[in-house]
């Protein structure tokens, strides 16, 4: 969908299909919805019986004779009693009414809301690593939490007490219409006046909101950036330059907002002159009638009050047709983000994978993250099942691009990458990467416990194999000494422990994942002597018996590797292997 033409109608339909698993919810909330209806009509009604019945000489309303018992004629304190009681009897039930919508369209709206942003983050998960280089975290992460609610409560907030008004407003037409029809007419004449000028300003409000949620993502991109790199600002003394970085996209986004603030009040004003001229035309209209007794004044009244509510949705509709052009926007925003197709797709009828044996081959394989950029180009290499390669080279040669194809994140410009000797293209991919353990140069951690973070690997693994993965890893000691052990919650990316600790649990993650493949980028580039030599340790345990792709500077890291390849400029050439060079290595 391409947010540039997408019209209202086109994402009202969108939106409608979005709420069919809530239909049954929706009817019941439409029939709520009704029940203002007739409490709208009868509302002004004990006014008209106080003013022409009690005060004057005119009977009761013929619906309110209808509900007497038959025979009966009221003295005028009956009346005056009926009028009150009336006037008690509509506002609790006006109150019941709204408390039972409100209840119910927070739960409709809570639960759609949901169920998108559910389906939003798994599908933001889904896309390719170029999509979120390009368009930045931050910018899913706003739609996911400020357009999804946003589009959601459009139907419910929007469109179903649109129907409801409606339904009013002719009802109301036609009651006055009875009474006097010249009055309905002098009524709704200002309605295609006021058909136009919302026509006009609606075309002008979307592109308006367009630019401000733009500027929001924006500054949010700069807070995300800013606080996830804390500790460089602080090094650096540049928190100034931060909070002017803030400011001045955040300042951005103020003034626009405040410019759409006086477009909607001048759309406001316009409305308002409309609906008070017709207002006044009602009024010396109804006077000139109740002069010459085509109304009694009860029913002025009557008609009055009906204007009123008449034109109250008109004029909320001019003082939120900006806060709706801005929900329409979200859903354009939202559904630009669904409708954006992941660069890695599975096939309709892809191959199950179990435990792969671990042969890999690329073939020929290219790669650039941009069409001007290559990074890799014609690489080919074959490795058998359970060797050990070391892969090497200055940064920005294309190393860990090489193994991030492997799991496809990315797929291959050109050539092909085979598993078992067979396309990774033609694997499921939740199947493929679970052959695959990381080890990253920067371990990431989840801001949870350290029990829970080595589980990562395995959800609903037994405390006892949590435990023996950490043993294995040299992380079982330090984890025992902590004064709340496995429960120790490491904090936002596991900042409350050391590398050395945030690694050794990345490898304990690794040892209960158990996978066939293994692949270690740099992974003891960041620690000290004493803690590389805990996770040597550990990472000749987790090698034995799978096939090992090791990433790393330092040649010394690779001593145990059968095979090494050297990466430069995107190309691949054939290290001196640490051992006599395997038949499979080409």
């Amino acid at each position: 969908m391409n947010p540039s033409r997408s019209t209202d109608l086109a994402l009202f339909r969108r939106l409608l299909l979005e709420v069919r698993p809530y239909l049954p919810h929706m009817g019941l909330l439409l029939l709520v919805g009704l029940l203002a209806t007739p409490l709208t009509l009868v509302t002004p009604l004990p006014l008209k019986i106080a003013v022409d019945t009690v005060l004057g000489s005119h009977p009761l309303p013929g619906p309110v004779r209808a509900a007497l018992p038959r025979g009966m004629a009221p003295t005028q304190g009956q009346c005056l009693a009926i009028a009150v009681g009336l006037l008690v009897a509509t506002a609790l039930l006006k109150q019941g009414q709204d408390l039972a919508n409100n209840l119910l369209k927070k739960y409709v709206v809570e639960r759609m809301t949901l169920d998108l942003r559910a389906r939003v983050f798994r599908h933001a998960h889904r896309l390719s690593f170029t999509y979120h280089d390009r368009q930045g975290t931050a910018d899913a992460a706003y739609r996911i939490q400020q357009d999804v609610p946003d589009a959601q409560s459009i139907v419910v907030e929007s469109v179903f007490p649109s129907i409801t008004a409606f339904i009013t407003l002719v009802s109301m037409f036609l009651v006055t219409a009875k009474m006097d029809w010249q009055l309905a007419l002098v009524a709704l004449s200002i309605t295609p006046i006021l058909f136009f000028v919302n026509r006009h300003y609606r075309r002008q409000f979307r592109g308006r909101w367009r630019a401000v949620k733009n500027l929001e993502s924006s500054a949010l991109a700069v807070i995300h950036e800013a606080l996830g790199a804390l500790r460089v600002v602080k090094a650096f003394g540049q928190e100034d330059r931060e909070e002017s970085r803030f400011l001045d996209r955040s300042g951005q986004g103020m003034w626009a907002r405040i410019r759409l603030t006086a477009y909607e009040g001048g759309f406001g004003l316009q409305v308002g002159v409309l609906t008070a001229i017709g207002t006044a035309g009602v009024l010396w209209l109804g006077v000139q009638h109740v002069r010459t007794g085509v109304l009694t004044l009860g029913q002025l009244l009557v008609v009055m009050g009906y204007l009123t509510q008449l034109y109250d949705p008109l004029k909320t509709l001019s003082r939120k047709a900006a806060t709706f052009q801005s929900k329409l926007t979200s859903a354009e925003r939202v559904f630009s983000l669904i409708d954006n197709p992941p660069d890695v797709r599975e096939k309709p009828r892809a191959r199950s994978l179990a435990r792969a044996r671990g042969e890999i081959e690329f073939r020929h394989v290219s790669f650039g993250y941009t069409d001007r950029r290559t990074v890799l180009e014609n690489v080919s290499f074959a490795l058998p099942a359970g060797a050990r390669l070391g892969i090497t080279g200055p940064t920005g040669a294309g190393k860990t691009t090489l193994v991030s194809l492997l799991l496809r994140f990315y797929d291959p410009a050109e050539g092909e990458i085979l598993l078992d000797g067979v396309d990774l293209r033609d694997y499921r991919i939740a199947d493929l990467r679970n052959q695959f353990a990381l080890v990253l140069q920067e371990p990431v951690l989840f801001s949870s416990s350290i029990g829970e973070n080595i589980a990562y690997a395995r959800p609903g693994a037994s405390d006892q194999a949590i435990v023996e993965a950490a043993k294995v890893a040299n992380a079982h000691e330090f984890i025992t000494r902590l004064p709340q052990g496995y429960d120790t919650v490491v904090g936002e990316r596991g900042m409350s422990l050391s590398g050395g600790e945030r690694q050794r649990i990345s490898l304990a993650r690794a040892f209960l994942k158990d996978a066939p493949i293994l692949v270690l980028d740099e992974p003891t580039s960041a620690v000290d002597l004493r803690t590389e030599a805990l996770i040597i340790g550990a990472l000749e345990q987790l090698m034995r018996g799978r096939t090992t792709l090791m990433i790393a500077h330092r040649l010394s890291t690779l001593e145990s590797c059968d095979h090494r390849l050297d990466v430069d400029h995107g190309r691949v050439h054939e290290g001196r292997p640490a051992a006599p060079l395997a038949q499979g290595l080409k």
